[in-house]
């Protein structure tokens, strides 16, 4: 049967197809535009842990997803995808997230990081990882998908920003975020969970990094943003909540957003830039932060201004509950089909 048969069977409106692929639908990744690539990985979390099982988690959530988007017409027609999780990167996070955990413990009790051999070996692990995840994030790109991942922790989107700037050249980042992740090498790891927009400033491909939601942030952090000669723009969560209680409309606040955007777009999208009674599970859950919608008026806008959202992530999804896990199902949903929207593959309701 081939796409056009599935789309006649298909009844978006039943019960989701535990047989099925992501969000019940009936497509293979051959007839998918969105491809996700799930990435279960959490070696460096420096505090709660279970965000290597966020791939899998949201991968079951999804069934229970209703399939209208009020966007975007006959969304699910597009086709959604995660494409298999590759054991061989979960073994090796399951190996090394407790020699991680010695390390970090050995710093809390005032050992000296040169006197830890062992984060060589995380640091090599950590690049094996990310050579994997650009791999893999070409070899969709290189047959026009959109390419989504989902973490695991936030340090896996390097290889795909890499990816991103080699097959498409420049691009900004929009980050949403508790933590700014600009700490050079935290606690010794050199792609740490906090350092990945460290990291992604060094590809030469990523010209702007705008930062929403940020509420959890070290001097050093502060002093890069202040001295990154207007690369790096922060909407620090503070000042976005005394803006609203001043009378400032969130309509307002998102086409400022908008302004400090690039055309083209990749959204890094931490799980813990929601207000943490929807994210209650993640590994650093920060009070304050946003609404679901609130998030997605943002990306709504973004598309309506002619943006391009090249790419996207949702990461640092954890939580022994499925709450965690389906509030960011129906994030993804939403956000793959405003990409895909961005894109031209999507017609607008």
């Amino acid at each position: 049967m081939n796409k056009q048969e599935k789309i006649k069977n298909f009844n978006p409106n039943s019960v989701g197809d535990l047989n099925a692929n992501m969000f019940g639908l009936p497509f293979t990744i051959n007839e998918s535009e969105t491809v996700l690539i799930p990435v279960p990985w959490e070696v460096t979390v420096s505090y709660g842990g279970g965000t290597a099982q966020g791939p899998e988690k949201i991968f079951n959530a999804s069934f229970q997803v209703d399939l209208f988007d009020p966007i975007v017409k006959d969304a699910w027609q597009l086709g959604i995808a995660m494409d298999d999780i590759n054991e061989s990167i979960k073994d090796m996070s399951d190996i090394y997230r407790p020699v991680a955990e010695i390390i970090i413990d050995k710093q809390s009790n005032g050992e000296s990081i040169s006197e830890i051999s062992e984060i060589k070996d995380i640091n090599h692990a950590c690049k094996e990882m990310n050579s994997w995840v650009k791999k893999r994030v070409l070899h969709f790109l290189k047959q026009n998908k959109t390419v989504g991942l989902l973490g695991g922790d936030h340090s896996v989107p390097l290889g795909m920003i890499e990816a991103l700037g080699e097959h498409l050249g420049e691009f900004g980042i929009l980050q949403i975020d508790a933590h700014a992740d600009l700490r050079e090498a935290y606690e010794g790891f050199e792609f740490s969970h906090a350092s990945i927009m460290f990291n992604a400033l060094k590809i030469n491909q990523v010209k702007k990094l705008v930062q929403v939601g940020i509420r959890d942030y070290c001097e050093a952090e502060l002093t890069i943003i202040n001295n990154s000669n207007e690369k790096i723009k922060t909407f620090f969560d503070r000042d976005l909540k005394q803006q609203q209680y001043q009378g400032i409309t969130w309509h307002s606040i998102c086409e400022n957003i908008i302004k400090e955007l690039p055309q083209n777009i990749y959204l890094s999208f931490d799980i813990d830039g929601l207000d943490p009674k929807l994210c209650p599970g993640t590994g650093t859950p920060v009070s304050g932060g946003f609404e679901t919608e609130q998030i997605l008026y943002l990306l709504e806008l973004c598309v309506a201004s002619g943006k391009k959202i090249i790419a996207f992530d949702i990461n640092e999804v954890a939580g022994e509950d499925e709450w965690n896990a389906n509030v960011a199902a129906r994030l993804l949903y939403r956000i793959a089909n405003l990409t895909m929207l961005s894109q031209g593959k999507a017609v607008r309701l």
